[in-house]
């Protein structure tokens, strides 16, 4: 026999074979980036998870071209999870008999059929410039193109938000103090 022959028992590179019945064990290694995108990619996910963990922020979302990424600490889940049946328990209701308006259930409160002044970027929306001073607009008061609606803080600055309409309000949508999303309508204009 030569040294090139194969003996029973054993593969071509001369381990052993598997019992008859087993198939040989390849070793489990982790799914690793297929490409540079792909690590790029990560690399920026981890960069923005650490930017989130070191900020006062509890959400963070990035959109890119038709891909879009929220990254939330876990304090942000748990008051997403309590504030959403005390959301849906108040919209359930139906408006008031004789208003004209349809149900609050199945709307959008993004959505407004007014014409509205809308969040420039994602914050949190102040309607006075200081605690306990007046609001910047009222419902039923009148406001002008460039006037100061509200104030949004992000990221520790506190940005003036100017009305890119002119008219009667006819309601401030959030409540000072909480957040708001970019092209969420802070205020319902009615053209005079």
């Amino acid at each position: 026999m030569t040294e090139d022959a194969i003996r029973p028992g054993e593969t071509p590179a001369g381990e052993p074979t598997p019992a008859a019945g087993t198939a040989p064990v390849a070793e489990e290694s982790p799914p690793t980036p297929r490409g540079e995108d792909d690590v790029e990619l990560l690399g920026l996910i981890d960069r923005l998870a650490a930017l989130l963990d070191r900020s006062d922020l509890t959400e963070l979302e990035v959109e890119a071209g038709g891909t879009g990424l929220v990254l939330r600490k876990p304090a942000a889940l748990a008051a997403v999870a309590v504030a959403a049946p005390i959301v849906a328990a108040s919209t359930a209701d139906p408006a008031p008999a004789g208003t004209g308006e349809p149900p609050a259930a199945g709307r959008d409160p993004a959505v407004s059929a007014k014409p509205s002044v809308k969040a420039p970027l994602t914050g949190i929306f102040y309607a006075s410039p200081a605690p306990g001073s007046g609001p910047y607009v009222t419902a039923g008061g009148e406001v002008a193109v460039g006037q100061i609606i509200g104030l949004i803080e992000a990221m520790k600055l506190f940005n003036e938000i100017k009305s890119d309409l002119a008219g009667r309000v006819v309601r401030v949508v959030p409540e000072s103090g909480t957040l708001v999303k970019a092209k969420q309508p802070l205020i319902e204009v009615e053209p005079l």
